[in-house]
């Protein structure tokens, strides 16, 4: 049960740490270069970026961090392993913000886009635009952060669970 406690806080860790580093990477780097592109471009690039995002490697990162952490919870409850389970759970917390985040404001805002209709053909690109951008940036921004934030409250349990054994 230790080995598989261990290794399930480990993979929570790095699909956690993996999916708050597209995140972050969203908010510092990807949407401030499409702010300043023409509004085809912006609409184009997140449609394809939103078809393409849906694959087998955002899956495990994106689930497994969900299902990894609720599995490394469960198996902290005994009492040898609880030490870690405070910061596990308060990373199982954050996640869960992300993913209501993800579900209620940015997946929504993904799909106005895909709906949009062909990009040459739009009459109001900016209008579709300004629907889209800045709340769709807030939205990433909040998951940037809880998402970090839960990254490093399970890296912190791994400390804890280190210190135990060790």
């Amino acid at each position: 049960m230790g080995v598989l406690s261990t290794a399930s806080l480990f993979a929570a860790t790095v699909t956690t740490g993996l999916t708050a580093g597209l995140f972050a990477a969203f908010a510092y780097a990807v949407m401030p270069g499409l702010a300043r592109t023409d509004d085809r471009t912006l609409v184009l690039a997140m449609r394809r970026i939103n078809e393409s995002i849906l694959n087998g490697w955002f899956a495990v990162c994106f689930g497994g961090a969900l299902l990894f952490t609720l599995l490394a919870a469960a198996l902290h409850l005994g009492a040898e392993r609880r030490a870690g389970l405070p910061w596990i759970v308060a990373g199982l917390v954050l996640y869960l913000v992300v993913l209501g985040v993800t579900a209620v404001v940015n997946v929504p805002l993904n799909n106005v886009l895909a709906r949009a209709g062909d990009v040459d053909d739009a009459t109001d690109l900016a209008a579709l635009r300004a629907r889209f951008e800045v709340t769709w940036v807030r939205g990433n921004v909040v998951r940037a952060v809880a998402s970090t934030g839960a990254f490093g409250l399970l890296a912190w349990a791994l400390v804890v669970e280190g210190r135990l054994l060790g």
